[in-house]
């Protein structure tokens, strides 16, 4: 976020063929006012994101009556973009506060292997959640029969293995390239997409790693969450109450539009060819799917529902009178 001391790049740049050992993030902009202004915001929206996370945790957590499925697998979403916020934004606003831009080589690919594994897990549980109120609405009377809290613990610790294994190869991919000239990542993390752009060696195995087992990753959840929301869509319609569809038109619609915004960013960012990608196109991109997304989730997915606000409200009055 600060400013670049000119000379910060010429040791690098003359050493052409130079092993990096840090990069420099350039943040979102360099003038001195919109960068007090992006602080500010990003503070705001981190610590929503992390109050909102928390109080939906803690809600699940001392409520008995939510220990069910559904809020088993909200808890885990709960955590995850807690985290995902948690890998990009505090590091960009130390940089802000300390005045520098570096990050090390390892520290990067380490930011890296988390912003990975984390969209991943974001990605497959928000497909598990689709087809979770897919049985509930479609299937009421199998619900407790076909989402145990045994498949959703497996569906959950298979997701964290898999996300793991992905974030693991595209770190290694990442690892074995070459860095040499310039460091500057026109970034405020580090994106696999600029590194991709910045390296000197050749980056054919990583591209096509992205666009197709990354596509495989990402598109089949999303896949899955359509195909949910189709057949509960059908099943709204069904509903003799205009009150009873319109409500859970506008449930799913909200559900959907959040989708919608991390899928179409991600997409938008990742399965493109390096040559048609630019960094402020992309740096938009991103913070929509690193930053808002998981600030919203709480809103969307939790805050409109009717039990999770009563304990949550039964919460908040126990600390009052205590």
């Amino acid at each position: 976020m600060a400013a670049i001391a000119p000379n910060s790049l010429s040791p690098m740049r003359g050493a052409n063929q130079s092993s990096v050992s840090e990069f420099l993030l350039l943040g979102l902009s360099r003038q001195p006012q919109q960068q007090q202004a992006l602080f500010a915001l990003f503070l705001s929206m981190y610590l929503a994101t992390v109050l909102g996370n928390l109080l939906i945790l803690l809600a699940i957590c001392v409520d008995p009556r939510l220990h069910i499925p559904m809020y088993f697998l909200l808890s885990h979403l709960s955590f995850v973009d807690i985290c995902f916020s948690t890998t990009t934004v505090p590091k960009m606003l130390a940089n802000h506060i300390l005045g520098t831009q570096a990050i090390s080589f390892s520290g990067c690919l380490t930011q890296m292997y988390f912003l990975f594994e984390l969209a991943d897990m974001d990605n497959f549980l928000l497909a598990v959640m689709a087809y979770d109120r897919f049985v509930a609405i479609c299937h009421p009377l199998h619900y407790s029969t076909k989402m145990t809290h045994q498949l959703c613990a497996l569906l959950v610790a298979g997701s964290w293995v898999i996300a793991n294994l992905n974030a693991l190869l595209h770190t290694l991919l990442m690892a074995r390239l070459s860095f040499c000239a310039d460091n500057a990542i026109p970034h405020f993390f580090c994106d696999v997409t600029p590194l991709l752009q910045l390296s000197c060696s050749d980056t054919h195995l990583n591209e096509v790693m992205i666009l197709t087992e990354g596509s495989l990753i990402m598109i089949s959840p999303f896949i899955c969450i359509l195909a949910s929301y189709v057949h509960i869509t059908r099943a709204v319609l069904r509903v003799p109450s205009t009150k009873g569809r319109w409500k859970a038109f506008s449930t799913c619609g909200s559900h959907l539009a959040v989708v919608s915004l991390f899928y179409g960013t991600i997409i938008a960012v990742y399965f493109n060819p390096l040559s048609s990608h630019s960094s402020e196109k992309d740096t938009a991109a991103t913070v929509m799917y690193t930053v808002v997304t998981p600030m919203l989730n709480p809103f969307i997915y939790s805050l409109r529902n009717r039990d999770l606000k009563g304990a949550l409200r039964k919460m908040v009055d126990r600390k009052t009178c205590s």
